[in-house]
């Protein structure tokens, strides 16, 4: 094992001795990254800040906190799994990322969302487009290498390895970007991250950097935003994590708020459910598609919280018990090489789920209301901060914006770093003259 997984950017750590991610040398490390993100600023703001549903409808339904505490669990699951899936093939044990850094990873994946979720970087990224634009992703990158609390010029000086596993989209947004009747974001990070990209790949070969940095059109929108094409092994690990709790915890919240039917359910995933090629095999099993099908008909739905709370432990399951792993054959370096990925019929039917709960929540009226009141929200706050920056900035960001030679980043970080409280707080005390008074912060 080399120990440039675990340098960090402002300094190589001591006492390393060799040994796999799982030994006690080198997981002390990502304890640490853990540590960091699980005490800044950026993670406690998550309890404040949408995950689907907007905040104050409910205390039961999740926001990116509880959504982030959620991803991290299954991520370790998965793991768990993993481990006990390839226990004969030391390679693939010797990869694994250790309980640690699986749940740093998970733990930071959502740190840099702006406040109002999908609207609130929508918003931002009108405005950022040409400035090196916003997406929430890339400013997750932002928060942990520059932004973050525990180094001056390093943010929160994670290492290498945990960095990697964060970065979802490497390219640049000048990469990906092409906007035609859009404003949504391309996913990507941010241009003036680019040094960070630079470090965080220096382990690799150059071919195998090209490759795993190029981009690709989307079929789907050939004259839209390009897309980045790979993803590193424990980033994969990451990401199905990610899709699971949204696609199975948001239906949960779908389900108690009475916001989805059993008849819905009968109408839109059973039929597809059933189409799906090996929705009949092994019928006897406890995590075969039928009979996972068959237990969500009769427990999902029930008045009786317990057992709706069965079907959901019993779907995320079925999800984690399909994941294998794969070798792509393009790079020379395993830790890029390696993916995981969930078999194909779990990943037909946690495409149902997601699509879903797009169709039946995020599109609904209600909730395209609120996300473009958010919209509207973080715009005018933008806009009004760019034309009196000196008496609408708090001092120190003041002080970042005099020196930064891009203006436009330095209120894009003070907004994404707000949450829905704290945003709305601020608009109220800038255009309702009779909101807020002097002493408020």
């Amino acid at each position: 094992m080399h120990k440039i997984w675990i340098e960090r950017k402002r300094e190589c750590e001591s006492g390393y001795k060799g040994g796999d991610f799982n030994s006690e040398a080198v997981d002390s490390n990502f304890q640490r990254d853990r540590a960091r993100i699980i005490h800044s600023a950026s993670f406690r703001r998550l309890q404040s800040k949408t995950q689907v549903l907007s905040l104050g409808e409910s205390d039961f339904y999740r926001t990116r906190l509880t959504h982030s505490l959620e991803v991290a669990q299954i991520g370790s699951s998965i793991c768990n799994h993993l481990h006990s899936k390839y226990k004969d093939n030391q390679e693939v044990v010797n990869m694994l990322p250790s309980m640690s850094l699986i749940e740093a990873i998970c733990l930071a994946h959502d740190i840099g969302h702006p406040p109002f979720g999908h609207g609130g970087e929508i918003a931002l990224n009108k405005i950022m487009k040409d400035y090196g634009g916003f997406e929430g992703n890339g400013q997750t990158l932002r928060i942990i290498t520059k932004l973050g609390e525990y180094s001056p010029d390093h943010g929160l000086d994670l290492t290498r390895r945990t960095m990697l596993g964060i970065l979802k989209y490497p390219a640049l947004h000048k990469t990906v970007s092409n906007y035609n009747d859009t404003i949504k974001p391309p996913k990507c990070i941010h241009d003036e991250e680019s040094d960070v990209l630079d470090w965080v790949l220096n382990f690799s070969s150059k071919t195998d950097i090209d490759e795993f940095i190029s981009v690709s059109i989307d079929k789907k929108n050939p004259d839209g935003h390009r897309k980045t094409k790979y993803k590193a092994f424990d980033t994969s690990i990451m990401e199905i994590a990610d899709d699971i709790a949204y696609g199975v915890h948001d239906l949960e919240d779908a389900l108690a708020l009475e916001l989805v039917t059993k008849e819905q359910w009968m109408q839109k995933i059973v039929p597809k459910a059933e189409a799906i090629d090996d929705y009949k095999k092994i019928i006897m099993h406890k995590y075969s598609l039928k009979s996972m099908i068959e237990f969500c008909n009769e427990k999902l739905f029930s008045e009786s919280s317990r057992e709706r709370k069965h079907a959901i432990s019993r779907l995320v399951g079925y999800f984690i018990n399909h994941i294998e792993i794969e070798n792509q054959r393009i790079f020379e370096s395993k830790e890029l090489d390696k993916n995981a990925k969930l078999l194909n019929s779990a990943e037909k039917f946690l495409k149902l789920l997601k699509d879903f709960v797009v169709e039946l929540v995020i599109k609904r009226h209600q909730v395209q209301v609120l996300e473009y009141k958010g919209q509207v929200i973080i715009e005018k706050l933008f806009n009004v901060i760019l034309e009196n920056p000196e008496k609408l900035l708090p001092k120190s960001d003041y002080n970042k914006y005099l020196d930064s030679e891009n203006k436009h980043r330095i209120i894009c970080d003070y907004i994404a770093g707000m949450t829905d409280i704290h945003a709305s707080k601020v608009y109220s005390r800038i255009f309702i003259p009779s909101f807020g008074s002097m002493f408020e912060r």
